[in-house]
């Protein structure tokens, strides 16, 4: 799966947990999960469990504690699905 593959599945997955869908129109590898999209925590890690099942892969704890942009979850995905 390619960079903007990851990317934009990883977006629809967002789309569940922002409020404001809206924001998700600008977002950027730079963007901030928590700050940017005001996601807050425990749904981050639902967002983190979503991702597990639709990349078919395992993140664990050290790894969650990593992801704070988008670009951060895409490349730790990219890395696993290698």
């Amino acid at each position: 799966m390619s960079e903007e593959q990851i990317t934009k599945q990883f977006i629809e997955i967002l789309r569940g947990y922002v409020k404001d869908a809206s924001l998700l129109e600008k977002a950027t590898a730079e963007t901030h999960i928590l700050k940017d999209l005001k996601v807050n925590s425990a749904r981050l890690v639902d967002i983190i469990i979503k991702c597990e099942d639709v990349f078919g892969t395992t993140i664990d704890d050290d790894e969650a504690d990593r992801i704070a942009t988008i670009g951060d979850a895409v490349t730790l995905i990219q890395q696993k699905a290698a």
